[in-house]
């Protein structure tokens, strides 16, 4: 069987692991220099920083996939981060969250007391919803619509309380607003706000605290490289600078790809682009719309010394997190007063960087689209930097060698949705069934994966995506051998 599949990100590349492994003749088209989509490096005079990712949950899923696919999981070294990470209100309060459930306890205790019984019921129920909620919607996918509205699912659906949104099930939980808003800001790492995110989403906020924020050594995107190696030494050819431009079709079937105005024929075809972008590759007459998730503003810093910190990770919060999802996702302006990430990866691992110096990253969340201007961004941006100097390190602009920003103006030249840069936003008429799923046009041989495909968003998530399709098709390929 020879599959073609457009786009080298985790998904394509993982969805190759498994396919090699089945016997496939596989070749990855990547339009890039290199693959890895969102999973890459910034890299600068000796330094390196994840350009995408960085926080890494679920490491047991990783290291499962990996095995599955016949990769060693111990060549990626993942580190354990406890604690998890501090999070920095605007009045000077500081709430750190830890995965182990006695220090946590006694932070609440110390910082948000008579808080402690909501958190351990809230892990308690979280726990029970996680064990249902896996195996009935990320451990499967719905081809067949009829199989997410069976009688068992609805159950599990009501039991996760889905109908209710990640900010109304905090509130359920914990009655200090600060509590709430720590339990609940996470639903920006998908790119949704708490107020519109279902509430099977706070899975992730229970998954940090339940199965631990890890660190891979060498930076996330290293993973690329283990995978790549893997797919080059079994016979995958991975071809870069390869724009495919058009997959030629025929009533039920696709026939083959015009890559760099060339033609190739495949029997199947897996396309792993940001699908609202990616599917125009298929001629459809029938284009539903969808609704991106938020943009970020990412800055990117080579420094010498490093940043004022302990901590690996860390949120530094607005005074109003419901103001800054409006202005974001209503809006659709720059917030007045912004919330951030800032990620210093040198704390734990000093590879990423020259003798003396430090690598860090940090992230906004803004509007996607490309409505604001590049200018803006950059005085944004530096808006930013003195709100660093200010909350964390005053001498930050002495520290600097150099400075990039990505907006999500460059994301959508780079391909991603509306500039999102997680795909669709993880609303409840996106997710589930309703989002596109593994198989999502009319031909029998085109498929997809990806942050925008079912189950979701999440370097885990889409490798667990990827799990899915080889499935369907090993299950495709043996019906057929036993028809035949």
């Amino acid at each position: 069987m020879k599959t073609a599949i457009i786009g080298g990100g985790i998904g394509g590349l993982v969805t190759a692991l498994y396919l090699s492994k089945d016997g496939h003749d596989v070749t990855i088209y990547e339009k890039e220099h290199q693959a890895g989509g969102r999973l890459a490096f910034v890299e600068r005079d000796g330094f390196k920083v994840d350009k995408g990712p960085t926080i890494v949950l679920l490491p047991d899923m990783i290291r499962t996939i990996l095995a599955e696919t016949g990769v060693n999981p111990e060549i990626v070294q993942m580190e354990r981060i406890d604690p998890l990470y501090p999070i920095h209100f605007s009045d000077g309060t500081t709430f750190t969250k830890w995965s182990d459930t006695t220090e946590q306890l006694k932070e609440i205790r110390s910082v948000f007391p008579g808080e402690e019984e909501g958190f351990l019921q809230y892990m308690k129920d979280m726990k029970e919803r996680f064990e249902k909620g896996k195996p009935a919607f990320m451990d499967r996918d719905f081809r067949d619509r009829k199989s997410f509205f069976s009688r068992t699912n609805m159950k599990t659906l009501i039991k996760l309380k889905a109908y209710q949104s990640v900010k109304v099930q905090s509130k359920q939980y914990f009655s200090n607003k600060k509590m709430q808003e720590a339990f609940s800001l996470q639903t920006l790492y998908i790119g949704g706000s708490p107020e519109e995110t279902p509430a099977i989403y706070s899975l992730v906020p229970f998954s940090e605290h339940y199965h631990g924020i890890w660190y891979v050594k060498g930076g996330y995107a290293s993973l690329v490289n283990v995978i790549t190696k893997e797919l080059i030494k079994r016979g995958v050819k991975v071809e870069t600078n390869a724009l495919v431009s058009e997959i030629e079709t025929t009533q039920k079937q696709a026939s083959a790809v015009k890559v760099n105005g060339k033609r190739e024929a495949f029997d199947s075809f897996i396309i792993n682009g940001d699908f609202p972008v990616a599917r125009t590759l298929v001629k459809e007459k029938k284009r539903r719309s969808f609704a991106p998730s938020s943009g970020c503003l990412l800055l990117y810093f080579g420094l010498k010394g490093e940043l004022r910190t302990d901590h690996v990770h860390q949120f530094f919060m607005g005074k109003e997190l419901d103001q800054n999802m409006k202005e974001i996702f209503e809006r659709r302006t720059l917030p007045e007063d912004p919330s951030f990430y800032v990620f210093s990866p040198s704390k734990i691992d000093p590879t990423l960087a020259p003798d003396g110096h430090s690598s860090a990253y940090v992230l906004v969340p803004v509007p996607s689209g490309d409505h604001i201007t590049q200018k803006d961004y950059e005085d944004y941006a530096d808006k930013i930097t003195g709100l660093i100097e200010s909350r964390m390190d005053p001498e930050l602009k002495e520290k600097v060698v150099w400075k990039e920003i990505r907006t999500p103006n460059d994301a959508m030249q780079e391909g991603l949705f509306d500039g999102g840069s997680f795909g669709l936003a993880p609303s409840l008429f996106q997710s589930g069934v309703f989002r596109p799923q593994l198989q999502p046009f009319s031909y029998e041989n085109v498929y997809a994966v990806g942050a925008s495909i079912h189950p979701g968003g999440g370097v885990p998530i889409v490798m667990q995506g990827a799990k899915l399709l080889a499935e369907a098709i090993r299950e495709k390929e043996s019906r057929a051998s036993t028809l035949a």
